[in-house]
């Protein structure tokens, strides 16, 4: 029988971030010896690392990178398995490394940042393979932001003290404004906006809206000449639900967002908002 003990096994798991029996099972290859049991884990994950894209990638963790005078910025979320892996320090410094690479190489897209080179000849999707395997668990990236022009701010919200933010946003105002940049920022996170404004919601959802409303209207047994206001009526409180600027502001309801920005003499050009998972 294998030599080595409940506290191996737990020093292997913070060391790897694999599970409980694939830790035990290399102890066991590795009579064991730690570090012997951790290439072990390493060389058979890379090949496990297939057998892993069936399971699902619920947890991980959301990173922001501001340049230092705020004119460009990126949002990277990065998803794992379990909290177990999503809140240790291998799993957060890929995150973090990826989000560096994206603010430096400014990828078009997602599959530009997977064939992109991230360090020697390595790419992204080499990279996050290679993290597959030493964490034991299927990692995934799927989406980033980066704006670059004007002024750039972001805001990240833990879900769980003990995990690392859960929710990032990040905002791009046309010009210098860090107060509003960081409360606008704030709102986001919280009322998770799906479109800037009226004008961006595609035609087609804004007609499935109007659907919606006049056959629930209609199945409510309301007036026949009373169904073109109350539709509208609907669709407005649609838009006030999902379109930033049509939201009523969070620290002050009687505003909505785009009176604050008006206010402020600032016009919010683009965000992104990421929830991990969502």
């Amino acid at each position: 029988m294998a030599n080595f003990t409940a506290a191996d096994v737990k020093k292997l798991r913070e060391l790897t971030g694999a599970g409980m029996m694939d830790c035990k099972k290399a102890l066991t290859e590795a009579e064991g010896d730690v570090e012997k049991a951790v290439e072990i884990l390493r060389v058979k994950g890379q090949k496990g690392v297939a057998k892993r894209e069936s399971r699902t990638a619920e947890n991980g963790a959301v990173v922001a990178i501001l340049a230092d005078d705020n004119t460009s910025g990126v949002l990277v979320e990065l998803k794992c398995e379990t909290d177990f892996v999503a809140k240790g320090e291998k799993f957060q410094a890929v995150a973090k490394s990826i989000a560096e690479h994206v603010a430096s190489a400014a990828p078009a897209d997602i599959e530009a940042l997977l064939s992109s080179e991230i360090e020697d000849g390595k790419t992204v999707r080499d990279y996050v393979d290679e993290a597959n395997a030493t964490l034991g668990e299927k990692i995934v990236l799927d989406r980033f932001a980066r704006f670059t022009g004007g002024y750039v701010g972001t805001y990240l919200h833990r879900t769980n003290p003990d995990l690392p933010p859960q929710v990032g946003v990040l905002v791009e105002l046309d010009k210098p404004e860090a107060g509003v940049a960081k409360d606008v920022a704030q709102h986001i996170a919280a009322f998770a906006p799906k479109f800037l404004t009226r004008e961006d919601v595609p035609a087609e959802t804004v007609e499935n809206e109007r659907r919606v409303a006049e056959a629930t209207a209609r199945e409510e047994g309301k007036p026949e000449g009373a169904l073109p206001k109350i539709v509208e009526g609907r669709v407005n409180g649609f838009f006030k639900e999902n379109t930033l600027l049509d939201q009523p502001f969070a620290k002050d309801n009687k505003k909505t967002v785009r009176k604050v920005l008006e206010e402020a003499g600032v016009t919010l050009k683009s965000f992104a908002r990421f929830r991990v998972g969502a």
